[in-house]
């Protein structure tokens, strides 16, 4: 054990008695380096104390001790883009109308219990109403209901008008003051990010408004990506993290947008919820039986899960799947183009779109990473310390160190190897309690 190590592992034993040791197993801290193979991970309370070697770790007698052998051990995973209002219906205006007053109580709860249980320990909710959300986050946060960390940017910031059902999630803004006064609306509010959408819509003076009163704030602002107006409205004033690997059909970004984004680089954020668009031919052509999986059903009311049911029939032709086989043949080039700009990737699912479940959407997309050329340890990246340090949360969060957080999954087999099996959590603590 390092002298830097014994300090801080010290320091807390001074504090707090380890009450759980996770011992055995591959360790995958999530710094990027080599697995830490037979590796202990002990914990006190709800904060890791040490992580190292069996044999540089002594587990003090009576602890409870997990056996880990056999497994991956690695951080609980971040999503840093799911929809908890929504699980996966597939009529988005018929499910708001019929369910808004069910969110708070019952869908979202559902939503957050499914991903904590599929080893996401972390979340970034990405478009809601604002007393749903935060009415959500503070339950978590008691230990009310189980669920991930949550960061949520409660309703998009974008043009006006817009659909009269829609208006709980969607905030249009007119003109310059009207972007700063709702941005410091949600801000006082507590979320953590503001959520830019269309902006392309939006008058630049308003685009910069949002942005400058985001950032004095101290709050970072997300955009889609979907059009390259969009991508270069957000460069230009300042976004911190793009969303969607956008573009629709076209066959690549511009070379002025891969510049700017390579000026940007570690510095910008990307998330690319690439998952959901190859998960759609994969559902309607080999496997439609996955809509029929019990996950997705977890802490669901029988009503609902009949109505989303109902409502993915003729998955294959639901409008919002227009064009998705046009731009499949599209995306891994877009990726590519992504990686190879040093732009910082997250993983991010769009969890909560028609068939895009939270019990599953996740390791789905780490599992596609993988197959457009990122590595495994790319992947866990993505999903670990990455997320940690957009929300300046790395003393915390995203990796397995003494005074972290003690969010740790463990999964059988070897996920440098096989990313998939992270399909099948074995193991899920969350602030050192075990939830699976």
């Amino acid at each position: 054990m390092n002298a830097l190590l014994a300090l801080r592992c010290a320091a807390l034993f001074q504090t707090q008695q380890p009450t759980l040791a996770l011992v055995g197993g591959r360790v995958i801290d999530g710094y990027g380096g080599p697995a830490i193979e037979n590796g202990v991970v002990l914990i006190a309370g709800e904060r890791i104390v040490a992580v190292g070697r069996k044999t540089d770790i002594a587990v003090p007698t009576g602890v409870r001790v997990i056996s880990t052998e056999g497994m991956s051990v690695l951080p609980g995973l971040a999503d840093m883009h799911v929809h908890m209002m929504t699980v996966g219906h597939g009529d988005y205006e018929h499910w708001d109308t019929t369910y808004r007053g069910r969110f708070q109580k019952e869908i979202m709860p559902a939503a957050a219990k499914q991903l904590l249980l599929a080893g996401v320990t972390t979340a970034r909710d990405l478009g809601a109403r604002l007393e749903d959300i935060m009415a959500v986050k503070r339950r978590i946060a008691r230990g009310e209901i189980p669920g991930p960390r949550l960061f949520v940017s409660g309703p998009f910031i974008q043009h006006a008008p817009y659909s009269p059902y829609e208006a709980g999630f969607r905030w249009g803004v007119n003109g310059p003051d009207d972007a700063r006064a709702k941005v410091k609306q949600l801000a006082q509010a507590g979320v953590d990010v503001i959520k830019l959408i269309d902006q392309d819509q939006m008058t630049e003076p308003e685009v910069a408004a949002v942005v400058e009163a985001a950032h004095a704030a101290g709050l970072p602002v997300v955009a889609h990506a979907h059009r390259e107006a969009e991508i270069r409205l957000g460069l230009k004033y300042g976004v911190d993290c793009f969303e969607h690997t956008g573009l629709g059909t076209e066959p690549g970004y511009p070379e002025d947008i891969l510049e700017g984004l390579r000026r940007r680089n570690a510095a910008l954020y990307w998330t690319p919820t690439i998952a959901p668009l190859f998960l759609f031919p994969y559902t309607a052509d080999s496997f439609p039986e996955r809509l029929d999986d019990p996950a997705w059903q977890e802490g669901l009311p029988a009503d609902v899960v009949r109505d989303i049911t109902r409502s993915l029939q003729g998955y294959a032709a639901l409008p919002y799947f227009l064009l998705t086989r046009r731009r499949i043949p599209t995306l891994a080039h877009k990726f590519e183009q992504l990686r190879s700009t040093g732009v910082t990737m997250l993983i991010g699912t769009d969890a909560g779109t028609p068939g895009n479940f939270h019990s599953d959407a996740t390791w789905r997309e780490l599992a596609t990473w993988v197959r457009l050329g990122a590595t495994p340890m790319e992947a866990i990246l993505g999903a670990t310390r990455w997320p940690a340090r957009f929300l300046k949360k790395e003393q915390d969060l995203g990796t397995l160190a003494p005074g972290r957080y003690a969010d740790v999954i463990a999964v059988r087999g070897d996920v440098l190897h096989d990313i998939d099996l992270l399909q099948h959590v074995d193991i899920v603590i969350k602030g050192g309690l075990r939830v699976k």
